[in-house]
Formats: C-alpha cells, structure tokens, sequence
C-alpha cells in the first residue's frame, strides 16, 4: 500500500514524498482510516515503527480540510519528557510544511514566556509535558474550549512517571466532544483499564505482541564481572562498525563518569540526563545525530524522546530493572525497518533480571563471548575525579537532592509498588541544574586497570 491510498491532504503527500517515504508502516496503514473516521483509538506497537506520523498524518489532514474555521488551539499532544515533545514537534513541522498552521511546544527547564504566549494566542497544535501544562494551565493561561484532537503519547510511561494526576486534571478542562488517541510502545492493562475515562469506543490496533522487541534487532548478552563492564565496552568500541552507538545507564553520575571514561581513551561522546540543560540536551542529540560524537551515553527517562535513525548500536551498559525498559532502550536501533544490534553487559547480580526478562519476552538471550577479551575480575582504581564525584553525591542525598517537580518536565517519581521500587535520589528524576559535566580524567589509564 502506498500513502496515496490513504485519503491523506495532497498538500502532507508532497512533504511525506519530500521526507523520502514511499510506504506507511503497518502501524500507519491500520491507524490512520480510524483516526480518519473519527473513532478514539488505542495504539500499541514495537518504538520505532512510526506512531508519531500514524497520528501526525491524519490530524493535519483532518485540519487541512476545516483551515479557517476560527481562532484557538485545537490539537494538545502530551508527552512524557522534552526530549518527546521536541522530536514529535519536529516531525509535526515536516509533515505540515506545507498547511498554515502554527504550533508550539510547552516543557519545563526553559523560560515560560514565550509559551505563556503561545497559549493566550491561541496556535493551532501543543505538543507539551503535563507538569509545565499543568503550571500555566493553574494560573489560567490556556484555553482549550475549541480543541478537537487530545494525543497521549508514550502513555505507559507518563503513567510510570507519575503523570496521572496532572493528566487528568488537565482532560478534565478540556470538552467532551473532542477524539482521543493513546499511543505506547508497551501499554500496560493498567492504562488500557483507564481509557474509559479519556475515550469513548476506542480502536484498538496492536501490531506485534504486547512484549516483543523490533524484529530487527539482533539481541546478545555479555555476561562480565561488574569491575570489567568498561574494560569490555572498550574493547567492543575498537570493532568499526560500531559507528554510532547508544549506551543505556540507570544514574545520571554515572552516564557523566562513563563519558569521560570512553573520552579518555579518544572515544567522542556526549550524554543525555535531567541534570543537562535543555541546549546541552539538544546539542548533544545534535552532535550524535550528525555523527560529531560517536556515543551517546543516556538514562532511560532523558533517552524516552530520542528519534535518531542510523543507530548501529544500543549497549545496555546497566541492565534495565524493568523488562519494558529493555524493549524501549533496544527500540531506538532498527528502527523504521532498518537492522541493528542490541548489546546487555549482565553481571553476576543481574542473573534475575536477566531471567525475568526473557520470560517477558518470550525468548533467551544469546549469549555472547568477546574474542581476545580477559574476563578476569579485578578492581578498578579509583582516581580523584571518582572520590569527588561520591562525595558529590553524597551531599546531594544529605539534602535531599533529586526529587521531582512540575518545573523541570518530569512531575514527580515513579510509582512505588512492588515490581517498581520508587526511585531514588540519584536515579533520573525531575530536577534539572544544568550544571557543566566535570572535567575529563587524566589520560594514560588502560581500560579497567
């Protein structure tokens, strides 16, 4: 099937055929003739297969064919994080390049002015995270009485973020007759059991099983000593065809610590964590996209919005706690069709999770020996950079640092239950500093020696 098939506006066929692409995705070819028709709709489907455009392209048509009909914002994406709303913004921009509409984004860690009035202007399309919304919607800067369309994306993980609350409070403002679409890689019951409070005879379109990563993704496990896990991704960095790697830690200190360990030994990297301004973010995505650094070392929260094609490499350098973490981090390689592989470090401690997560997916994970490698465990030195950075941390918890807030785009921490242990101060949370990343070790430091 071609987009021609689709009903689409002629005017979002020519950007579609200036963007390169030729055929919609399954998720694009069962979800647009429903959006088309009017119906709420649930959509589940593997990250990267294209959910943005499967809800992107029929809104913007539907706006196309009523241009005119008055001023006020009639489209309200929500999202889980900037980095989210910034990629969806990008691709809502592409497709509607050629339609006069006009749109804005609303999230935390910048300067609100400029998206106060953007709300009192009244734009056609906001894309934004609940906790900034919420913040300006309490003081009355937003009026959504003549919006049509509410998209929630990434819902599983706005729920995992402790959005709910906000997210209701903000449909609750909005009118009754409107359509409602819910959009997730992995959907929980949990969500699936509350869509009757935001949609009324929802679609359902499912591509895949519920738990199962891209089919095109190649998935190894390393099992190493925890003392040897940068030794080994050292080691798998000299292979070339590594050229573009994504690499997955659970703490923000870490991901500045594993940067400037790979940066040491002449591996170029930026990093993706709440504690990065918006512009560090965004330039480093910016860098990564355009190939100036070769990693990319992310927490899973920062990481939720990245949209980069070409990704040749995930390395689970920490292992995810949870088992959908996993299909989302593996999710950004072989995307859109394409081929990649995903790599999991799995340490003695880890054998747990290991084994929860092959359950969730229904498959065992190869595992994996690098040749030429000495598995050996033995301790790390540590070096003033490391004692410092601890001691860092440390006064950060004595003062109670990494809590959540509206402010910062994130609205508080994970859910506490159970399977989902509440997050601690140290983990991705909601506050955004901004701060420098220190400055790089010394070199002349073999890898894990």
């Amino acid at each position: 099937m071609s987009f021609n098939a689709l009903n689409l506006d002629p005017n979002i066929l020519r950007a579609i055929a200036d963007a390169g692409y030729t055929e919609p995705t399954p998720i694009q070819t069962q979800a647009i003739p429903h959006i088309l028709a009017g119906h709420d709709m649930i959509g589940i489907a593997q990250t990267g297969t294209g959910k943005t455009a499967a809800f992107t392209l029929p809104i913007l048509t539907k706006l196309a064919a009523t241009a005119g009909q008055g001023r006020g914002t009639r489209v309200l994406v929500l999202a889980p994080t900037r980095e989210l709303v910034v990629q969806i913004e990008e691709n809502v921009r592409a497709y509607g390049k050629h339609l006069s509409l006009k749109m804005a984004t609303v999230f935390g860690g910048v300067g609100e002015n400029s998206q106060i009035k953007a709300l009192q202007s009244g734009l056609d399309i906001i894309v934004a995270t609940p906790g900034r919304l919420m913040d300006l919607m309490d003081r009355r800067y937003a009026d959504f009485s003549r919006l049509q369309f509410l998209v929630l994306d990434e819902a599983d993980r706005m729920l995992d973020m402790g959005f709910l609350p906000s997210i209701r409070t903000i449909v609750r403002s909005l009118p009754k007759q409107r359509q409602t679409l819910l959009f997730s890689a992995t959907l929980s019951r949990e969500i699936e059991g509350l869509t009757h409070e935001f949609q009324h005879a929802p679609k359902l379109v499912q591509i895949g099983r519920r738990s199962n990563p891209a089919e095109t993704v190649t998935q190894w496990a390393y099992e190493v000593p925890r003392s040897r896990k940068v030794a080994l991704l050292g080691h798998l960095l000299k292979e070339p065809t590594m050229n573009m790697v994504l690499i997955f830690v659970r703490m923000k200190h870490s991901a500045d610590r594993l940067a400037r360990q790979l940066e040491t030994h002449g591996i170029t990297c930026a990093t993706l964590h709440s504690n990065r301004s918006q512009n560090q973010r965004l330039r480093a995505l910016r860098d990564f996209k355009s190939g100036v650094v070769r990693v990319l070392v992310a927490t899973d929260i920062a990481a939720r919005g990245i949209d980069v094609d070409g990704i040749s490499h995930v390395v689970n350098f920490d292992f995810p706690m949870h088992s959908e973490d996993y299909v989302h981090r593996i999710g950004r390689t072989g995307r859109a069709h394409a081929v990649g592989d995903a790599i999991s470090f799995v340490t003695p401690e880890d054998h747990g999770e290991l084994r929860s997560l092959e359950r969730f997916i229904g498959r065992g994970l190869v595992r994996k020996k690098a040749e030429g490698f000495d598995y050996t465990d033995r301790p790390e030195p540590r070096t003033a950079g490391d004692v410092g950075e601890q001691r860092g941390q440390h006064r950060q918890q004595s003062r109670g640092g990494g809590g959540g807030g509206r402010q910062g785009g994130y609205g508080g921490q994970r859910r506490s239950s159970n399977s989902r242990p509440q997050v601690s101060g140290n983990r991705e949370g909601g506050n955004v500093s901004g701060g420098p990343r220190p400055p790089a070790k010394p070199a002349g430091r073999s890898w894990g020696r």
